[in-house]
């Protein structure tokens, strides 16, 4: 990508996703990360827009795991990281066959998008359900190759990681450090697909350095959020976005032009 190619409409797009990473790193919101792909996928190609935003998330990862080095279960990781490499796999599969036909993976991140919202709507009711249920290694495995297959495609993880960890019952801090120390590390294992398929070029680590300060501008509105706007009401609002914006990658078109026909 050439920096005097990029258009108005790209980097009012690609700071606003940024920015809601930030807002996610911050603590803020109800994965308010998972929108940032997908919005940067309306401006630019899946592959392009998922590379783009990867070395934004290692930075980020990178002070998470800093914070929590020794808080972690080490079991959860050995079952889930090896096994994420296949899903990784899978998706650098996907990525190959079809980067010369985008519609296919614009309609995949669009179908993992809407199937955030509906996990995000319906996880007390998941939750629940395996309350108390310490689930298999296999099943670990499962939903690690799952988590890192979506996660590289569209860098949404969370929801089958938590369903692997969360019913484990682990202490607070070593749950969060164990999710930082999971998508540390194989948000570094993607650094290997993106860089065969030539994706980590000079051009996207110039602009990713460019976007680096909004990240730190949505860590800062995260924490002004928190306190001041009630998080329901803003999950909601990004809920509803991360609907549209999915609805839209699978459709191809804006709703709101089909709207207005």
């Amino acid at each position: 990508m050439i920096l005097p190619e990029l258009g108005i409409d790209f980097w009012v797009v690609a700071i606003i996703a940024v920015i809601f990473i930030g807002i996610a790193k911050a603590g803020f919101g109800g994965g308010v990360g998972a929108i940032s792909t997908p919005l940067l996928a309306l401006a630019m190609p899946v592959a392009e827009a998922a590379a783009l935003l990867l070395p934004l998330l290692i930075l980020a990862d990178q002070v998470a795991v800093y914070r929590y080095a020794d808080r972690k279960d080490s079991k959860s990781l050995w079952v889930t990281i090896p096994a994420s490499v296949v899903g990784i796999g899978i998706a650098w599969y996907a990525f190959d066959q079809l980067q010369s036909t985008e519609r296919p993976l614009k309609i995949g991140i669009g179908i993992v998008s809407v199937l955030f919202v509906l996990f995000q709507l319906s996880r007390d009711f998941v939750f629940k359900q395996i309350d108390g249920v310490r689930l298999p290694n296999w099943a670990g495995a499962l939903l690690g190759a799952t988590a890192g297959f979506t996660s590289t495609l569209a860098h949404v993880g969370g929801p089958p990681y938590q369903i692997y960890l969360i019913p484990q019952k682990l202490p607070r801090d070593i749950f969060v450090g164990t999710n930082a120390w999971f998508f540390w590390a194989i948000n570094l294992i993607k650094l290997i697909p993106f860089w065969f398929l030539g994706l980590l070029t000079i051009g996207n680590l110039f602009i990713t350095l460019i976007l680096i300060p909004f990240v730190i501008v949505g860590v800062y509105f995260g924490v002004w959020l928190n306190g001041r706007v009630r998080q329901d009401v803003f999950n909601w609002i990004i809920y509803i976005l991360l609907s549209v914006t999915g609805i839209q990658l699978i459709l191809g078109q804006s709703l709101l032009g089909l709207i207005a026909r």
